[in-house]
């Protein structure tokens, strides 16, 4: 028996969602998450084989909360499901540790063939996006940002904020030397070598807000 945990902040897609795999005698619907928040905390409180995700929920989600649950759950399969096809949005995504994508607008046999693929320890991809992905791949690099993890985001938010790093350090309840160690490695991730140009590259690449990036 696979169990699964839908995340998404539309309750008539979860209903539906429930209804279409209420007669697959091998999956059960565990949980339900509605927010970003409650994603992170049903991935840990639940006992889920799997994580059915939508890309836009409230609080840090898309690629910061595909890579919160990695960090949380690093075995944990997750398969976006998403109304965002773009390839660059796909491509986001499995880099930052999504087992597989689906559109939103596939047959339920997709979303089956899925879940199969990716519960088993496979990566699936919707046969709609491949040239997508392909193309969007192969015509653009991958952007700096993209290798920081979810909580170098966070702290780059925060600096971007004006927020000092002391302050950073009581907010997210960690020592002060773990807050500099994150921006140490954030700086060195995106080549930066200064406050002004790290304040000037977040901006540009819409980078700020506490999620830094979502």
């Amino acid at each position: 028996m696979i169990r699964l945990l839908i995340a998404d902040d539309h309750a008539i897609v979860r209903s539906g969602l429930v209804q279409l795999l209420s007669d697959r005698p091998d999956l059960v619907v565990a949980a339900e998450a509605a927010s970003a928040a409650a994603t992170l905390e049903r991935a840990v409180d639940s006992n889920v084989d799997l994580v059915l995700l939508d890309m836009k929920m409230p609080g840090p989600s898309g690629v910061t909360l595909v890579k919160a649950l990695r960090e949380l759950r690093p075995t944990l399969p997750i398969l976006v499901l998403s109304m965002h096809i773009d390839g660059q949005v796909v491509s986001r995504a499995l880099r930052a540790g999504a087992n597989g994508y689906v559109a939103k607008g596939s047959s339920i046999d997709v979303l089956l063939e899925a879940i199969a693929r990716v519960v088993d320890g496979g990566r699936f991809i919707d046969p709609s996006l491949v040239e997508g992905v392909v193309f969007d791949h192969a015509s653009m690099p991958m952007p700096l940002h993209d290798t920081l993890s979810a909580r170098e985001r966070q702290v780059l938010g925060l600096i971007v904020a004006g927020v000092r790093l002391g302050d950073i350090a009581d907010r997210l309840h960690v020592s002060a030397k773990t807050v500099s160690t994150h921006k140490t490695r954030l700086m060195q991730k995106l080549r930066i070598d200064n406050n002004a140009d790290l304040v000037r590259y977040a901006i540009s690449n819409g980078l700020t807000g506490d999620g830094a990036g979502l």
